[in-house]
């Protein structure tokens, strides 16, 4: 797999906090970890952010302290853990995902938030700009959102013109309308016609899969959502077993049997996280600090998925993957 990377808005790496400087303080500084997916199926990402800090002199439960918080898909927790973070005087809120940032936000408009969207930071009123964001927050936009009509197309070039697809969304993530918007107009231009089916919850994804089963659509595509990516393996096991090509925003749903996705490298995504959650620690203000944005993005295939499902991929669309899991 070819090594994606971020805009370099963060200069050359930065030295480890001086072990003086670290004595000086009262107590070691906190963090609040805050995110709508589960600890379980975020841990091999989480890690990458706990490496970044440590490179910067901020290792968990000796120079720093971080608490944990997972509304395991259930948004409606989000605005207690985030009002409970503020509540303990955390020294730094990181959100991930959406629902997250927005929480932590409205709880403080003071204590530093570093977070990662895929949505607009600008739409979410998260910051004033990428380059100023002007207030208590920065942190990565990596663009989940927007890259839609590039997923569509991908899906496209391997089953050709003239297909009905299913789309599921979740109306509880605030992006959502603007994921339909996107989806209608990127349809529209390579000539398919979706099927939109709004869902957030178990019961509600069982009852869409079964009307999608029983149209024999041609694909599904399921927009980023953090309760989508913790029912992944559901998902891809449903469309392995029903026969549908599938189209997902990250490789975990590749992995786990889902047949291709398009996104940005998570792993390195929250290294990134890690590094600016560093560099606020160390004194720098997030109204000072960019929002960074992915430039480069993994397209992978599982091959393995594609016998099963008997799909052929054109050579062409084999040639521009980075990833093909056998």
């Amino acid at each position: 797999m070819k090594r994606r990377e971020f805009i370099s808005l963060l200069g050359g790496a930065t030295a480890a906090w001086p072990l003086t400087a670290r004595a000086q303080q009262s107590s070691m500084p906190v963090i609040g970890f805050l995110h709508a997916r589960s600890q379980a199926d975020t841990a091999y990402y989480t890690t990458s952010f706990i490496h970044a800090l440590a490179e910067n002199g901020f290792i968990e439960n000796q120079t720093i302290k971080i608490h944990w918080r997972f509304a395991d898909g259930h948004y409606d927790r989000l605005p207690k853990m985030a009002a409970d973070l503020v509540d303990r005087s955390v020294s730094l809120i990181v959100a991930g995902s959406d629902p997250a940032a927005l929480a932590a936000k409205h709880a403080s408009a003071s204590i530093p938030i570093v977070f990662g969207v895929g949505g607009d930071p600008i739409q979410l009123k998260l910051v004033q700009s990428l380059n100023e964001p002007q207030g208590n927050a920065t942190g990565i936009s990596i663009l989940t959102g927007s890259l839609e009509p590039k997923r569509l197309g991908l899906l496209r070039d391997l089953l050709g013109p003239d297909r009905a697809i299913a789309v599921l969304l979740n109306p509880n993530l605030v992006p959502a309308q603007n994921q339909f918007h996107d989806i209608e107009a990127a349809t529209k231009t390579i000539g398919w016609r979706p099927q939109f089916f709004w869902v957030s919850s178990d019961a509600e994804i069982d009852a869409a899969l079964e009307k999608i089963g029983a149209q024999h659509l041609s694909a599904l595509e399921v927009t980023p959502d953090p309760f989508f990516d913790t029912r992944r393996e559901k998902l891809a096991a449903w469309a392995t077993q029903n026969k549908m090509p599938t189209m997902f925003q990250f490789r975990e749903y590749v992995v786990a049997g889902g047949l291709m996705s398009y996104g940005i490298d998570i792993v390195d995504a929250y290294r990134q996280l890690g590094l600016y959650a560093a560099r606020v620690l160390k004194g720098e203000k997030p109204a000072n600090l960019p929002v960074l944005q992915p430039t480069k993005f993994q397209f992978v295939i599982n091959m393995k998925t594609a016998r099963v499902l008997g799909v052929t991929f054109p050579p062409g669309l084999l040639s521009i993957a980075d990833e093909v899991i056998e």
